[in-house]
């Protein structure tokens, strides 16, 4: 199959930090090309990729320098990026976009099937439009995303993966601590993160990106419990960082607070071995297996007892647990099987409009 894959550009792919989607994009794009498909990836061009880059942007727009306008730029290079895709569109067999709602209207246009992984939630500001394009082609990451209220066209649930690979298998420290990984934002919950680890009177190791929206949350819930010694700040995690925050801990905490679409900390906690402690919101119940590779909470006080609980839980049976169910080849066999049943659909209907365009030929002929 000819395929295009269409990226975010505030990232690049794939991320050297934080990065969920690019993540996923580089992923899938890498194993698509291993298994003969080709691949153009529309990404910023500090992208590494065994795809044909398109580059669209010189760098990842989230390398700019504050003193930039990264919103106007951004506007620039998706339209850039988005004639780029147009002008070669012919060349596919098949789009795949990661870029959510900027390619809606020109879905409507392209000829070639389109399919949109949606990696996050959607605004109850946003459903008139997505009502007025729920005819195209839609694949969600877990089933608790899907909106069904909207109508959308769901061809498909395809979660996401890791390269279990490159994640070793990993020892709690002596003495014990508890982890946290991702923004530091009310939604992912880093301050009933401090909080749990206040009742067990364990240290909490934290590490994240802060994003401008989320500063003053941060400046003022969180920071100020930062002493170093209980409640420790590392910065933003790279993949090393990653390996050893989660996999020394004896647990991974993911009290959120909003409905998660996916999070792919929980399935990068358990390949190390370590459990996770999550608010039974959005996803979690897909990805954890309840008192087996973690524990589902409702409130600050079931995560407190649930840390207590942690020497029942296996640490091979967290990591086996990812390997049978998170791989990379689990992932792109979704995606290829929902590639093959567009393209079986599209030549079905092409074969149709050929057989009524033959059949309007005979008719004029023998009028």
């Amino acid at each position: 199959m000819r395929i295009a894959q269409i990226a975010p550009l505030w990232e690049r792919v794939p991320p050297l930090g934080y990065g969920g989607i690019e993540l996923i994009v580089g992923l899938l794009t890498d194993e698509l090309v291993r298994r003969g498909h080709e691949v153009t990836l529309f990404a910023s061009g500090d992208s590494q990729t065994l795809a044909q880059l398109e580059p669209i942007c010189p760098q990842a727009l989230r390398k700019l320098d504050e003193n930039t306008t990264p919103h106007h730029l951004h506007n620039i290079y998706q339209t850039l990026q988005l004639n780029k895709i147009l002008e070669q569109v012919n060349k596919f067999d098949l789009i795949h976009s990661h870029i959510g709602f900027p390619l809606f209207p020109y879905a409507n246009l392209i000829k070639i099937p389109t399919v949109h992984t949606i990696h996050g939630i959607i605004p109850s500001a946003e459903e008139t439009l997505w009502h007025s394009v729920k005819q195209q082609n839609f694949i969600s990451i877990s089933n608790a995303q899907r909106r069904h209220d909207l109508e959308l066209n769901y061809v498909a649930t395809v979660y996401n993966a890791i390269n279990t690979k490159i994640f070793p298998v990993s020892n709690p420290d002596n003495p014990p601590y508890l982890a946290f990984l991702g923004r530091l934002s009310p939604e992912k919950g880093p301050h009933l993160a401090i909080d749990i680890a206040k009742q067990t009177g364990l240290p909490l190791k934290m590490a994240g990106k802060v994003d401008a929206v989320d500063r003053q949350f941060f400046e003022e819930q969180i920071k100020p419990f930062i002493d170093g010694k209980q409640i420790q700040f590392l910065g933003e995690a790279d993949h090393q960082m990653k390996c050893e925050l989660m996999g020394r801990a004896i647990a991974t905490l993911f009290p959120i607070t909003w409905p998660e679409p996916f999070g792919l900390v929980m399935i990068e906690s358990m390949i190390l071995g370590t459990p996770v402690i999550a608010m039974e919101m959005g996803s979690t119940r897909e990805v954890i297996a309840d008192g087996k590779t973690g524990f589902l909470c409702h409130t600050v006080e079931d995560c407190v007892t649930a840390v207590k609980q942690l020497e029942t839980i296996s640490r091979q049976d967290c990591r086996d647990h990812v390997m049978n169910k998170f791989s990379v080849q689990h992932m792109v066999d979704g995606y290829e099987s929902v590639y093959q049943k567009l393209l079986q659909e599209k030549f079905i209907e092409d074969g149709q409009t050929r057989h009524l365009q033959h059949l309007k030929t005979l008719n004029l002929l023998s009028a």
